[in-house]
């Protein structure tokens, strides 16, 4: 099965845009679970709870591999093992950014598609699409392009003119990345939702098609609203809306799965409402 029939049932399994951020920072951790484990152990126990409390309302998973990459050969095993828990039929995101020359990107594949078993990453369009396509040959896996990303500085790059037309980088990526989708038809891109105006023009400029991975609705006050607005297409999917800290640190107590559930309700119902569903 191709990735955009993936990931389309993914939102159709649950009714759901909501894509949850798996992003265990160690500082933020129920304190319980590290007793009598060790940091990796905790971090997978903890995934778990998330995963079997939310995985109703969810259409995916994002995992930011730095901080599973922190906690060294452990925490490489919790990762994968985490990957695992993911139902099938819901997407399984690998955010690492990745993007190097060509034989380098064909490892990226082999670590992130065979061994970690994602069924989508992130990557950098840096070097050109060109050094993307071995992640790109896996028809059944998605790869999310950077694009407009979230954070405060990214205008410094992304907004520039490029020659010759004059188009800020982020729309000269988004507008390649369109007519590659359509050899590879795999292929989507990270725009934040704290750019809503650079959000609508990258969906006019792409169209129907590519998938939109669309992070910073929670801790990063993006405009919810706007965001479902302008990142879905007409039929109301082919988005992912992703919130990390604010579903998963819902509680730092005992019941943090079940407030991360309450939480992960919440944003979903707000989502629906967007989408007038």
């Amino acid at each position: 099965m191709r990735f955009l029939e993936r990931l389309d049932r993914a939102i159709r399994k649950n009714e759901s845009l909501l894509c949850i951020g798996l992003d265990p920072d160690l500082e933020r951790l129920p304190a319980h679970l590290l007793e009598g484990r060790s940091p990796a152990e905790a971090v997978l126990e903890f995934n778990r709870r998330i995963i079997e409390a939310t995985c109703d309302l969810a259409s995916g998973y994002k995992f930011n591999l730095a901080f599973y990459e922190a906690l060294g050969p452990e925490g490489l095993e919790a990762l994968r093992c985490s990957v695992e828990l993911v139902p099938p039929e819901l997407i399984a995101i690998g955010d690492g950014k990745r993007g190097d020359v060509a034989h380098t990107s064909r490892a990226y594949a082999r670590a992130l598609f065979e061994v970690l078993g994602f069924g989508a990453v992130t990557a950098s369009p840096y070097l050109g699409l060109e050094a993307l396509e071995p992640l790109l040959s896996w028809e059944d896996r998605g790869v999310f392009v950077l694009c407009r990303t979230s954070n405060p500085g990214a205008a410094q790059f992304q907004s520039l003119g490029c020659a010759p037309s004059g188009k800020p980088l982020y729309l000269t990526v988004a507008e390649a990345v369109a007519r590659a989708n359509e050899q590879f038809g795999n292929l989507g891109l990270v725009v934040g939702a704290t750019w809503p105006e650079e959000l609508r023009q990258v969906r006019e400029a792409v169209g129907e098609e590519p998938p939109l991975l669309i992070p910073g609705v929670g801790a990063q006050a993006g405009d919810l609203e706007l965001a479902v607005r302008y990142g879905t297409n007409s039929r109301g999917e082919r988005a992912l809306i992703a919130s990390s800290r604010g579903v998963i640190f819902a509680s730092s107590g005992e019941d943090f799965a079940e407030a991360a559930r309450a939480a992960a309700l919440r944003l979903k119902d707000e989502i629906d409402r967007c989408r007038g569903v």
